[in-house]
C-alpha cells in the first residue's frame, strides 16, 4: 500500500497541502523551482522532506495531468515511435 504523498489538516498550516507528515507546504516546492532553484536546494532548506516525497509528488502531478488532459473533448493525442 503507497503511503499519502500529501495531506491537508484544518490542523496543520491551516489545511494547506502539505507533505505528508511534514508541516512544509506543497507550494514552497512550487516556489523553490519558479524560482530557478533545484530539487536539492529545496531538500537542503527542508529535511523533513525526503527526496521520495518530493519525486513521488511530482510523478502523481504528472499522471494527474496526463489523466485530465486525455480525459479533455478534442484533446490532442501523441503516438511515440514505433
Amino acid at each position: 500500500m503507497r503511503r499519502p504523498v500529501i495531506s491537508r489538516s484544518p490542523a496543520i498550516m491551516g489545511g494547506t497541502a502539505v507533505f505528508h507528515g511534514t508541516r512544509v507546504p506543497v507550494q514552497t516546492l512550487f516556489d523553490y523551482l519558479e524560482a530557478g532553484e533545484s530539487i536539492d536546494d529545496f531538500l537542503e532548506g527542508f529535511p523533513s522532506v525526503t527526496r521520495e516525497h518530493v519525486i513521488d509528488f511530482l510523478e502523481e502531478a504528472k499522471n494527474q495531468m496526463i489523466k485530465a488532459e486525455s480525459a479533455r473533448p478534442g484533446a490532442v493525442q501523441f503516438v511515440g515511435p514505433d
